[in-house]
């Protein structure tokens, strides 16, 4: 599998109140489990099946996400900062594994 890659992209700073949007990608095969290798082996299912961000330890987005999502799943929502602080954005893939970024943001 290639490296699994996540992108985030926002704005640096923000006036207080403001909402701002987010845009996120992440690199990721997102294999459904219903396909089979050359050899008729069903390929295992290896999907990110959520997706959170934080913004100063305070959830701001959550989704779960299901098989027929594509790969390289891209999410784009908004969000209001009323301070300066950190967003941490996490994807879980099935096999358990963890992907995370942080993006900080400052007041204008």
């Amino acid at each position: 599998m290639a490296a699994v890659k996540p992108r985030v992209k926002g704005p640096k700073s923000a006036s207080a109140g403001e909402v701002i949007t987010i845009k996120t990608l992440i690199s990721h095969p997102m294999e459904s489990g219903q396909r089979k290798d050359n050899d008729g082996n069903a390929i295992p299912r290896q999907i990110i099946n959520k997706f959170t961000c934080e913004f100063n330890g305070q959830m701001v987005f959550s989704c779960d996400i299901d098989p027929a999502v594509s790969a390289n799943p891209y999410l784009e929502f908004t969000a209001k900062v009323n301070e300066a602080g950190s967003f941490k954005f996490t994807w879980v893939d099935d096999d358990g594994s963890v992907y995370t970024d942080e993006k900080e943001i400052a007041l204008k």
